[in-house]
């Protein structure tokens, strides 16, 4: 029984939008988790220094994973591996393994003792605090997570080229249970440093969750000495990928050290409000780029340039449409949202409104952050690795420069009608608003200068943009109505004075709104709707037989 429940799970899936819709539904699952660790979080901490603590020594393993673990990250190895038999697969394997644990474990060495140095500089008023000793040893045990998570990294290209994308959604799923563990189980007997535990325990099941698909594919990675020739290619191509990750996790930290000057809660409240804008975006972003990676290689890979163009079109205007749609409805309900998942325990109501606020903000931004995943990706799978680098500089440098700036500015001229406008005037720390504003403005420039390099390997992809943007526009302003109608029909029906009071009027106002978005999409008579309710009944009944909407361009090899 276990056998065959195993090979369902590990079963590969090949239809892109199949694919997807698989991803986005394990991926609920494990936002879902997340979700409730933060809610632990908020519930345990609140808004203020203890949490600020811990997210702001995440950032530091967050720089390093994105300098080091992704020199040999799945973007650059999946192109690779797909077509290239059983030995060679492995030798490249285990040499990539090699490489990092042996460059990053220096790395994290060498940065492990200078910890304390490093965070001084960052954050000077958190080192000075009372809890100064727990803030550098969890910033220290969390240095082995960028470690497990650039192994998975490795071993996970298999596991996507093999389409095993149930597994492969699994990792985070188990990694989120390792944190709330740490935080339940490991907090209240060893203070921060429990919470460190718990993350690396998650990484370490993010890694493991893979291993079943390399040992049945005959690749498992064993220790082999680098050799140039195998990882020249390799670190070559992965540099520009190791640095736009890196820029973009500098900008983070850059982001939340300001948020650490604004005031205590500042860091947490930022860093809630993004957690809670990672939901929609792992759903709808995440979901279309990882499935659509694989594809997009390969079709580039046997030079069906069309495909490529059809495949990179379909997925970045169903993006497109439901990230419209999700911003209009967050908007209306970010009071509910934010009071549910987070409203609890110390999360007092000045956090609830606040971090409310800059999820709003964010929420702007959920279109050009999801396409960016997909965009950075397919830039990678056509060879071009050096531009996403350039742009995340572009993108991150008038990210920090704007952040600079309007922080500086009188707060009459642009922070406090700002502030007014989201209903946060009366409350501290609304400063912490602009450096979200600044974050998004970056990320559209970015997924700007994205669209104009693919003009080169898929010419009058923007003009197929168009039209899922004005639909879901339409959709986005009728579902938006239709939840606020039914929110101020029920404000005087039932005071909102329980969780299940404040639950229950954002469920029936959010399904009223989705249902006003799915009627004006139908009125529309938009596409890239009749394929989702095509594909998703095809995929309800029965996943085995589900046909696939767009087909991988070849079977893929048995061995990867």
């Amino acid at each position: 029984m276990v056998r065959r429940l195993f090979e369902r799970i590990a079963a590969p899936v090949r239809g892109l939008h199949q694919a997807a819709y698989l991803l986005a539904a394990l991926t609920l699952a494990s936002q879902a988790l997340a979700l409730l660790r933060d809610r632990t979080f908020a519930h345990t901490f609140g808004a203020g220094q203890v949490l600020d603590l811990y997210y702001a020594a995440f950032r530091v393993p967050d720089l390093v994973f994105a300098l080091v673990s992704s020199l040999v990250s799945a973007y650059v190895i999946i192109p690779r591996i797909t077509g290239m038999d059983r030995e060679k697969t492995r030798e490249l394997l285990s040499e990539s393994a090699t490489f990092l644990f042996t460059v990053g474990g220096v790395i994290c060495i060498v940065i492990g003792i200078f910890m304390p140095q490093f965070l001084a500089l960052l954050y000077p008023s958190f080192i000075a605090s009372p809890a100064q000793a727990q803030f550098v040893l969890l910033a220290r045990l969390l240095l082995v997570q960028p470690l497990l998570l650039g192994l998975s990294g490795i071993i996970s290209s298999v596991t996507q080229v093999h389409r095993r994308f149930t597994l492969f959604a699994l990792s985070p799923v188990l990694y989120n249970l390792g944190i709330i563990l740490g935080t339940v189980v490991l907090y209240p007997r060893f203070g921060l440093p429990g919470i460190g535990i718990g993350v690396v325990v998650g990484a370490f099941a993010y890694l493991a969750v893979n291993i079943p698909v390399v040992i049945e594919a005959g690749v498992v990675p064993r220790f082999r000495l680098p050799t140039f020739a195998t990882m020249a290619p390799i670190v070559h191509n992965s540099v520009p990928r190791s640095l736009a990750l890196g820029v973009n996790s500098f900008t983070m930290l850059f982001l939340t050290a300001m948020a650490s000057r604004v005031g205590t809660g500042s860091v947490s409240v930022f860093t809630f409000a993004g957690n809670l804008e990672a939901v929609p975006l792992a759903l709808i972003g995440s979901s279309y780029a990882v499935a659509a990676f694989p594809a997009l290689s390969e079709a580039l890979a046997l030079k069906k340039h069309d495909e490529f163009m059809k495949i990179l079109s379909a997925s970045a205007r169903h993006i497109i449409l439901w990230s419209v749609v999700a911003l209009g409805l967050i908007a209306v309900l970010r009071a509910h949202l934010v009071r549910v998942i987070l409203g609890s325990g110390a999360f007092d109501w000045n956090a609830t409104r606040l971090t409310a606020a800059l999820l709003v903000i964010l929420a702007v931004g959920l279109v050009v952050d999801a396409l960016e995943l997909l965009f950075s990706r397919a830039l990678y799978a056509a060879r071009q690795s050096w531009r996403p680098l350039l742009y995340q500089l572009s993108g991150g440098a008038l990210t920090a420069i704007l952040a600079l700036v309007f922080v500086t500015l009188p707060a009459h001229m642009f922070l406090a009608p700002l502030a007014n406008f989201l209903k946060v005037g009366d409350i501290p720390g609304t400063a912490v608003l602009l450096l979200a504003l600044a974050n998004i403005i970056g990320q559209f420039f970015l997924v700007f200068l994205s669209l104009i390099a693919l003009r080169g390997v898929a010419p009058g992809l923007s003009r197929t943009l168009l039209r899922p943007l004005i639909d879901g526009s339409i959709a986005a302003v009728a579902g938006g109505i239709a939840a606020y109608a039914v929110l101020s029909l029920e404000g005087g029906i039932a005071p909102l004075t329980s969780l299940m009071a404040v639950f229950t009027q954002g469920l029936v106002a959010g399904i009223v709104g989705l249902a006003a978005s799915a009627l004006a999409l139908y009125l529309t008579e938009n596409e890239e709707f009749r394929i989702v309710v095509n594909a998703l009944g095809r995929l309800m009944r029965s996943p085995a037989k589900a046909s696939a909407v767009l087909e991988p361009s070849a079977e893929e090899p048995v061995q990867p």
